[in-house]
């Protein structure tokens, strides 16, 4: 993985001095006084007709703009999370955009384990821990603070992907849109420019929170349960517990929830024979859908997605998804999440951790856990998973939107169109960082990684 170079801070001391009789008969000085730094953030009183109430959530992710948004929080608290990051903790502050304030909001950084190797003190990365020591981090901002009923645009929470495994700066950006274009239920996703109590941090991906809101946005029926990363089936083949399931909903936790459709689903996939497999999961799912989601990740190899099966002993599982139950139309939705590793493997297994071993619907080591390369973890194909297998077998369906994503939305023209357009829009906020923070990409390996992310982008298509 990337590591990236620790800040290094000067300071620098100015030492006054006078001599000679002159300075002695000089008055006192009146002491300048120190300004009294806030304990806490004022609430913003709203009048009820701000931008941010009477607008939606597509005026925040308009493909066309960069915007700019300021985080304010007292010096303490931004010492405070500054001090671990690792801990997640929310503090509290406000959120300034296009002239308006929303407060008081949480604030607190984000990220796996890959998202902070290389900015933290702490000597382990595989469990992260210490002090803050990159300019940037992954952030996230909970608009409903103290409100439960508070949006902003719409929106309950805004967050703000470092991209410092990412030189291109576009991975996120582009892989949801991908998704999106093939019409899979995926986030949105823009950049952004993030200030922290003035100071320019730098160039961020904001990526759309995936949690009740979204699904009432992209499902005829979003009133169902959202789970984030559970798998239906665990690694032995057998359905998980309601109990199991609902420890990981992410929506109407406080309505008396039933995990009863997920677990049905993974249990009839689990009694199917293979006769019946593809009847089952047609009957559970949009098969257009989950062919276009298989075609996107394994074009882009987002290979620390879903489809790589990590091991600890013999209990192995994925992440970096979500699955979504619609109760109307009883069909179940996989939706992706975390890009930042995606189309980095497309020519060579250059990251150590993320590869994965197989070509889509292969089995290696007849299921039993394996290594790929020298430091990786273990992995199991995930065909061995019998609904990852049925998907594997609708070899026709697989092709036939594979044949359409190459031939539309993966075209070479129609990508770097929009690979060029995305870069002239944040030329200006890329150079900015750079010239303001030492660990802040180049323009010039900037650029180099975009010709690289298109050189791995050609050779997708030549696969």
């Amino acid at each position: 993985m990337q590591t990236i170079p620790k800040t290094l801070c000067f300071l620098s001391i100015l030492i006054l001095f006078s001599c000679g009789d002159e300075a002695t008969n000089l008055p006192t000085p009146t002491p300048t006084p120190t300004p009294e730094v806030p304990t806490v953030t004022p609430i913003s009183p709203t009048t009820g007709n701000e931008q941010y109430l009477a607008e939606k959530s597509g005026y925040i992710f308009d493909q066309k703009k960069l915007p700019t948004f300021e985080l304010n929080l007292p010096p303490a608290d931004l010492t405070k999370i500054d001090a671990d990051p690792s801990a997640e903790e929310y503090v509290e502050g406000s959120l300034t955009f296009e002239g308006e304030t929303i407060s008081q909001v949480g604030i607190r950084y984000k990220g796996s384990i890959g998202a902070y190797v290389g900015c933290l003190s702490g000597t382990n990365w595989a469990n992260p821990s210490g002090r803050k020591t990159c300019t940037k981090l992954s952030m996230k901002i909970k608009i409903n603070w103290n409100d439960p009923e508070a949006r902003f645009y719409g929106l309950k929470k805004l967050q703000f992907h470092s991209q410092n495994n990412d030189d291109s700066q576009m991975r996120d950006r582009l892989g949801y849109w991908f998704f999106r274009k093939m019409d899979v239920p995926a986030p949105r996703a823009i950049h952004a420019r993030l200030l922290i109590n003035g100071e320019y941090m730098g160039l961020f991906a904001l990526v759309e929170q995936i949690d009740g809101r979204f699904t009432r946005q992209n499902f005829e029926d979003g009133t169902g349960n959202l789970y984030k990363e559970i798998w239906p089936l665990k690694s032995n083949g057998n359905p998980f517990s309601e109990r199991e399931y609902l420890e990981n909903l992410k929506t109407n936790e406080d309505e008396n929830p039933t995990a009863a459709m997920i677990h049905n689903f993974a249990q009839e996939v689990a009694n199917a024979n293979d006769n019946d497999l593809q009847n089952v999961i047609a009957k559970w799912m949009n098969i257009d859908e989950i062919m276009s989601y298989v075609v996107v990740d394994r074009t882009i190899r987002n290979d620390d997605g879903a489809f790589h099966w990590y091991c600890n002993g013999s209990d192995c599982d994925p992440h970096n998804f979500y699955w979504y139950e619609d109760p109307t139309n009883q069909q179940m939705h996989l939706i992706p999440w975390d890009l930042d590793h995606a189309f980095e493997n497309i020519i060579s297994n250059v990251n150590p951790v993320t590869p994965i071993g197989d070509a889509w619907g292969v089995i290696s080591n007849n299921c039993q856990p394996f290594n790929v390369g020298f430091f990786g973890p273990k992995q199991r194909s995930a065909a061995c998973d019998k609904l990852t297998g049925g998907w594997a077998s609708f070899t026709e369906e697989y092709a036939q939107k594979k044949q359409v994503f190459l031939a539309d939305v993966f075209s070479e023209e129609r990508v770097n169109e929009k690979l060029d357009e995305w870069a002239a829009q944040i030329y200006a906020a890329t150079e900015e960082a750079s010239q303001m923070h030492s660990d802040a990409i180049t323009v010039a390996k900037w650029e180099s990684s975009i010709n690289t992310l298109k050189s791995q982008l050609r050779a997708a298509r030549n696969k």
